[in-house]
Formats: structure tokens, sequence, C-alpha cells
């Protein structure tokens, strides 16, 4: 059962095109460059893309903003902070943290699909604090302790 909401976007003038769904299965929906001229990112560099749009998330949504498979395959380009999070009282302008992990140079072009966002919604927790947290037959295992 899909559930959808109602996502409220402006359009600043730099946008080139709305985020969008590119297939029916999509999860997430791609995002563009709202840049008026070709941005290079040299190697190892990193350097924040605009978007042309501002979001308003309904109550108990976040926005998570996750690199294009292609991008990062074909070319090196990912994002910084591997996921971004948009909280639902942000307001300004979305931008993207781009990172070249590759040996050369790529120009981001303006309209380019630079990432993918996807809606999800968010739960609140409250704390309770224990003498000591329950056993399980992983205990403190990490990083690797269940095998390959």
């Amino acid at each position: 059962m899909k559930t959808t909401i109602t996502l409220k976007i402006e359009k600043l003038s730099n946008n080139k095109k709305l985020p969008y769904y590119a297939t029916e299965g999509s999860a997430g929906m791609d995002i563009t460059a709202g840049i008026d001229s070709p941005v290079e990112i040299k190697p190892l560099e990193r350097k924040l893309i605009p978007t042309g749009i501002i979001i308003e998330l309904p109550e108990g949504y976040e926005a998570q903003i996750r690199p294009r498979s292609g991008l990062s395959i074909k070319h090196g380009i990912t994002l910084v902070n591997c996921v971004g999070t948009i909280d639902e009282d942000y307001r300004g302008e979305v931008c993207v943290p781009l990172v070249n992990l590759s040996d050369t140079s790529y120009e981001i072009q303006p309209g380019e699909r630079i990432a993918q966002m996807i809606i999800s919604p968010t739960q609140k927790v409250e704390m309770e604090i224990i003498e000591k947290v329950s056993s399980t037959a992983r205990a403190a295992g990490g990083f690797g302790s269940t095998g390959r």
C-alpha cells in the first residue's frame, strides 16, 4: 500500500526542473542542479550545488538526499556527507554537497540530475536511563564480527 503526501515546493528562478520520479517504481525523486552555467569539480574537490528549490515538508517527515549511483560509479561524484537530512522546519534552498573522488575533473551541467531525494516519516523517541541493556547472542560484536 502506497501512501501519498503533498510536498510543497517553491521554485527559484535558477531551477531547471522540479524533482521527479524517473520510473513508476522509483523510491527517490531525481533532483537537478539549479545552476545557470557549468560548475567544475576537480579531483578530491567539494562543491555545494544549489537545486533552485525550497521545500516545505509535512509535519513528521524528513527529506533524505542520497547520491545517484550512475554519477558515483561512472564519474566518482558522490555526496560529501553520504546521506543528507533535511528537517521538516528547514526553509532554505536545497543544496547538494558533492565531492569528486575520481582522478579527473567533472563538470556539473545546468539541469543535470545530481542526487535523489526520498521523503520519509520520522519518529521521535523518549529516552529511559537504565542500569544495563539486555544481552543478545551478538553482544558488542561489530565491524565484521558476523563474517563476510
